[in-house]
């Protein structure tokens, strides 16, 4: 329950610093905002530690707390809000959710590739899952991912035609809260052309990587092919952490 009211204080503050509610750029302080969505400060506080983390806000000693105006100002498609690592939270395009197209879907034993990757043992099989997503019918991905069937047992065609990872949370409690991923572009392919509706000439952005339960169990090997129209992607670094 309290993970739902400061989510949905989150999910408020950025609705309504994307309409411009507030003109100075500078949110309520702490009590009042508690006091207008009836929570406690604690909750208040939460959500706004973490949309500081994410870049959205920043907090300015003895001033308030402020939007940061490059967050107005370069939005992109990954805007994460949910509670764990996957599409369909971290990929938003003007508030829309991207819709999955299921292009294949096989059970395949796991080469010594995966195997190093998912830290399985010869002879382990895995789910090979390979989907299209798209925002009101136009192709922005490519995704093709490796699940150890031994992870997650019950995956079916209905299952991976929506999000794998709010269902792998809604039926374990466990999420997936770690990625490494590398981002780099690369000429498209035949595949990426006649799928991503790209030209011969034009490239594709690619995001590769693995990604982690909140214990450390690898739980997807991910290659995602991106129009490079959609490769805008925004970080926020704190250098006064580790000082």
């Amino acid at each position: 329950m309290a993970d739902l009211v400061y989510q949905n204080i989150m999910k408020d503050l950025k609705n309504r610093i994307k309409k411009n509610e507030f003109d100075s750029k500078r949110l309520p302080d702490e009590r009042s905002l508690s006091e207008s969505y009836g929570v406690s400060r604690s909750s208040v506080k939460r959500a706004l530690n973490v949309l500081a983390n994410q870049g959205i806000i920043f907090k300015k000693r003895g001033s308030g707390t402020f939007i940061n105006p490059l967050y107005q100002k370069n939005r992109s498609i990954f805007q994460y809000e949910g509670s764990n690592l996957g599409v369909t939270d971290s990929f938003k395009s003007d508030g829309k959710i991207p819709k999955i197209k299921l292009l294949d879907f096989n059970v395949i034993p796991a080469d010594n590739e995966l195997q190093t990757e998912l830290f399985l043992d010869p002879g382990d099989f895995v789910y090979e899952i390979k989907r299209l997503r798209t925002f009101e019918d136009k192709p922005f991905m490519i995704e093709l991912g490796y699940i150890p069937i031994k992870v997650v047992p019950n995956l079916n065609q209905e299952r991976v035609e929506g999000s794998i990872f709010n269902y792998f949370e809604d039926t374990t409690g466990k999420s997936v809260t770690k990625s490494f991923m590398t981002i780099t572009t690369e000429p498209s392919n035949k595949g990426d052309q006649k799928l991503l509706n790209l030209k011969p000439i034009e490239p594709v952005g690619v995001m590769e990587g693995i990604f982690f339960l909140d214990d450390g169990t690898p739980f997807e090997v991910s290659n995602m092919r991106l129009h490079y129209k959609y490769l805008n992607y925004n970080t926020f670094v704190d250098l006064n952490e580790n000082r």
